[in-house]
């Protein structure tokens, strides 16, 4: 859990001096080798979707994949397997 996201339900950071996900990708797209990135996921407990999980009933790992998934995004990344994001989204809207 983190403070210092206000809207946003979730972001992805790096630790303290590690690579970022953006370069780290910029460099795989040049063909240069760039370490493995493990990005921490942050949520904001205060955010609507993120109270959400608390009463997900049953659904509380499409909506943590969610979470995750568009924390991605928000980076400029995109999810292992994108149909499956659409298909979770679409569960959840339905």
């Amino acid at each position: 859990a983190t403070t210092r996201l206000v809207d946003s339900p979730a972001c992805l950071v790096v630790q303290d001096g590690g690579m970022s996900m953006q370069l780290a990708r910029m460099l795989k797209a040049a063909g240069q080798s760039a370490p493995s990135v493990k990005p921490i996921l942050e949520v904001n407990a205060s955010h609507p979707l993120v109270k959400k999980l608390e009463e997900a009933d049953g659904r509380f790992e499409d909506f943590a994949h969610i979470l995750f998934d568009q924390a991605l995004l928000a980076e400029g990344g995109l999810p292992d397997d994108p149909a499956a994001y659409v298909r979770r989204v679409n569960a959840l809207l339905i």
